[in-house]
């Protein structure tokens, strides 16, 4: 009867293993296809329901968009030599927050640029919240290369511009400097700054995980590089001229000096240049006194270079003729307790005889009969005591007297050059007056290339008559070592006290020459100014004159402006001008 039971039992039991393992089987089968459900639905839902959301998150992780740098105009001579260029730099930063500033590559990183490594790790601590910091701007790329090799995490690099000036110092004063960030800060850089500036452009790149570019994937807007500017400076002339006015100052331990040259039918500035210079590329060399073009920015007493000028105003009004006479005797006149002298008593002179001698006597005498005046109106015409246009920053504009009523005193001192104040380009301008015909020319340190507009100001006649006396100047007279080897000349001297803090300096001078050549046809008019020449020569025919001949002479020549003399005419020798008529 047992057995029966036991058959029972193990039926039984075989029933119950095979249905557990029917329901293990489903169990299993029922998590796969569950599982296998999930996987799809989250396949579904990650490429069909959140796709955007996704995509734009991994954008968001690798996509960048970022600034494409556009480099400055540049700045040419007139012949299109460059004079100031943009060139391609690399910057180096650092996203602190992904850096560890006890690394022990940062090491390599400081000796390869040359900054100091204790102070590079307390920077990134100092800012590891921040997400950018500059390490060094604008380095070779060659050596920004180098730094990215080291493979530093959180350190990268982007692309600026340096700007660069190839004639350095010789241009320095005119073309002026930009800041680290390109942004114009002297000079003509300063002037046309947003007409030199580009546009910023911008771009979506591809990253990896260490914010290196993999990929560049769409323009966003293009960089606009800045707009050209070609100057009215010949870079020949510049040189010449900042090579003998450096050389002069050397000579005379002067404290400084300016010259400017004019273009006188365009009334473009064809050399512009002064001493103390310095080098753009070397910062670290500046010094404000320095920065300043002098030539614009200095003003001072023309002295006797305003001689012509009057004696051009005595002609126009027609109380004077170049035959008329002027008895200067006794060398001397008074106007109370203020003594005007000339250096000797020349006793008669004519027009051309004041202008030769420098006779202050002469020359206020006519003033005295033309009235001040008449005399300021011609100044004012001519440039004087107003802003010449030219578009410079920092220009100093000068003083012209205009008082309610003439005092006998003011009209004589102003009659030669005292009592007012000029930079060395309006006087110039004045010169390019009587060079150019009477014809006052807007001034500009852009070349032009259209014939410019200008005013009458003076006749032909009378300037033909002002030019034929400033060559007997520089022939018989004060000028004397003024002369061209080659061409005829014409020009004036002029030496004035400097004006310190307690008025003027009993020792200390200017010494001037303000000239033009070919004198019959002039195509070129140039200023020469030297302060405080220290020696035994200090007049304008001794230190300023010797460098208008010298300057002219070889200017003359580089333009191609066909030689007037013969060898055997040229005054080759180079005269000193004779006792008493220094000028």
């Amino acid at each position: 009867m047992a057995l029966p039971q036991e058959g029972q039992a193990q039926t039984r039991i075989q029933r119950l293993a095979a249905s557990f393992k029917a329901w293990r089987y489903g169990t299993v089968l029922g998590v796969f296809l569950v599982v296998v459900g999930a996987l799809a639905w989250r396949l579904v839902d990650l490429h069909v329901v959140d796709q955007a959301f996704l995509s734009n998150q991994g954008d968001v992780r690798t996509i960048r968009v970022e600034t494409i740098d556009a480099h400055r105009g540049m700045i040419t001579d007139r012949h299109g030599e460059s004079l100031a260029v943009s060139t391609p730099m690399m910057t180096i930063w650092a996203n602190p927050g992904e850096m560890d500033a006890g690394d022990p590559r940062l090491s390599s990183v400081a000796r390869l640029l040359g900054v100091n490594e204790a102070r590079l790790r307390a920077r990134l601590r100092q800012h590891e919240q921040r997400e950018f910091i500059y390490i060094k701007r604008k380095v070779q790329p060659t050596l920004a290369r180098e730094v990215v090799a080291v493979e530093v995490p959180g350190l990268y690099t982007r692309r600026e511009y340096r700007r660069y000036y190839p004639a350095g110092e010789v241009t320095s004063h005119v073309v002026g400097f930009t800041n680290i960030d390109e942004r114009g800060q002297e000079g003509l850089e300063l002037s046309y700054n947003e007409w030199l500036s580009g546009e910023v452009g911008s771009k979506r790149v591809l990253k990896d995980n260490r914010g290196r570019v993999i990929k560049d994937l769409s323009l966003i807007r293009d960089a606009k590089p800045g707009q050209q500017i070609a100057l009215s400076i010949d870079l020949r002339l510049q040189y010449l001229a900042y090579r003998e006015l450096k050389a002069v100052v050397q000579a005379h331990n002067a404290h400084g000096g300016t010259l400017v040259m004019l273009d006188v039918a365009t009334g473009e500035v064809l050399a512009m240049v002064n001493q103390d210079s310095y080098n753009p590329n070397d910062r670290q060399q500046m010094s404000p006194d320095g920065m300043r073009n002098k030539a614009i920015t200095d003003l001072f007493e023309p002295g006797s270079t305003m001689k012509p000028v009057t004696v051009a105003a005595a002609l126009e009004s027609g109380k004077y003729t170049p035959s008329s006479t002027v008895d200067t005797s006794p060398g001397y006149r008074r106007f109370g307790r203020f003594t005007i002298r000339d250096t000797s008593n020349h006793r008669v002179l004519d027009l051309a005889g004041i202008i030769v001698k420098s006779s202050n006597v002469g020359i206020s005498r006519i003033a005295t009969e033309l009235g001040g005046d008449a005399i300021r109106d011609l100044y004012y015409r001519m440039g004087l005591g107003q802003a010449t246009g030219i578009g410079f920053p920092g220009e100093a504009v000068g003083v012209l007297p205009s008082p309610p009523r003439w005092r006998p005193v003011e009209e004589a001192t102003l009659s030669y050059g005292y009592g007012l104040s000029v930079n060395a380009l309006q006087l110039a301008q004045a010169y390019m007056v009587l060079a150019n015909g009477g014809i006052r020319y807007p001034l500009s340190l852009l070349r032009q290339d259209e014939a410019p507009r200008g005013e009458r100001v003076l006749s032909e006649r009378v300037t033909a008559e002002v030019r034929k006396m400033l060559r007997s100047a520089v022939e018989d007279g004060t000028g004397k070592r003024a002369q061209l080897s080659f061409y005829s000349a014409g020009g004036k001297t002029g030496t004035v006290h400097l004006v310190g803090e307690n008025g003027y300096e009993k020792s200390q001078y200017k010494a001037i020459f303000a000239g033009m050549a070919p004198i019959d046809h002039p195509r070129i008019v140039t200023v020469v100014a030297v302060d405080a020449p220290q020696g035994g020569e200090y007049y304008g025919g001794e230190v300023a004159a010797p460098v208008f001949a010298r300057v002219m002479g070889d200017a003359l020549r580089l333009l191609n402006v066909k030689p007037e003399l013969e060898i055997g005419e040229a005054p080759l020798r180079r005269h000193a001008p004779k006792t008493g008529e220094r000028g």
